[in-house]
């Protein structure tokens, strides 16, 4: 089935099967409801529900202040919007990082509150235990390899990974030890195009006969099963564009030019003058 011809709830199964076929699949960043429920109606079946809403919708300069609270309660709106999407929850900064047992806990809210079909983490090899004890307590997880923004306090910043032989093969074998660990998915940001393409070919082989394990791309090249983009970049509504998603649309000069009419409108005195809706009874 193809996914435009999916009827109920997308699911881990549908996007493995996208896979194995070699269909492209499309997600973006979404943490409200009724945002949930455009995109889906536009064809957008896959949504993540990222960290990067302490930026774009709180303001902050990085993806570091999210907290599970507010992670969840955003990703079940997500679920509400769009009852149907394939949801992936990520795992904020701290939530992880604190133990074992605390990152089952964390992550199983992600399923049980949060209504996420698969739970994302940054990681390095370190982590491969963590993710095979997610995987054998039932939480589908996503391993985010390449460059992870929860450590721009310990990088001094973004940027791109990969762009030598040494980190390249670094993130080869952190892929081959993450599908080892069980891992359901990866998700590849800001690498160059020869090394994502390393990267899906090394998972293909480490899956051998068994599930396919999709590679979505953030900025990874053309070589990835699937691309996610912050829907906010797509729709122009942020003033900095990551060079890897051109604006497909001018939503944030519509908002201001709309905002503008607003202020103009009740300005003028004309604001229901005429036509108001609510009348007294006689």
């Amino acid at each position: 089935m193809a996914e435009s011809e999916i009827s109920g709830r997308v699911t881990l199964r549908h996007v493995r099967q996208w896979v194995k076929r070699g269909e492209r699949f499309a997600m973006l960043t979404c943490y409200d409801a009724t945002t949930a429920s455009w995109l889906w109606r536009g064809g957008v079946k896959c949504l993540l529900v990222g960290d990067t809403a302490a930026q774009v919708i709180l303001g902050h300069d990085s993806t570091l202040p999210a907290t599970m609270p507010f992670m969840v309660e955003i990703t079940a709106a997500v679920r509400r919007g769009a009852p149907d999407a394939f949801v992936m929850a990520d795992m904020p900064f701290g939530s992880y990082q604190c133990g074992d047992d605390e990152a089952v806990r964390h992550a199983a809210r992600f399923l049980t509150d949060g209504g996420a079909d698969v739970v994302k983490l940054e990681v390095g090899r370190s982590l491969a235990p963590l993710v095979a004890r997610l995987s054998e307590a039932g939480v589908p997880v996503v391993a985010h390899i390449g460059s992870r923004p929860q450590q721009v306090r310990l990088r001094g910043g973004y940027g791109a990974v990969g762009k030598s032989q040494a980190q390249s093969d670094e993130l080869v074998e952190t892929a081959k030890v993450m599908v080892e660990s069980g891992a359901a998915m990866l998700l590849v940001e800001a690498v160059p195009a020869e090394v994502s393409a390393r990267v899906v070919a090394a998972v293909d082989q480490a899956s051998g006969q068994g599930q396919r394990v999709p590679v979505v791309g953030c900025g990874a090249g053309p070589a990835c099963h699937g691309h996610v983009v912050v829907a906010h970049d797509l729709l122009g509504l942020t003033d900095w564009q990551p060079p890897f998603v051109k604006p497909a649309a001018g939503i944030g000069k519509q908002i201001s030019e709309a905002a503008a009419g607003w202020v103009a409108l009740v300005g003028s005195g004309r604001y229901l003058q005429e036509g108001h809706p609510y009348r007294m009874e006689p």
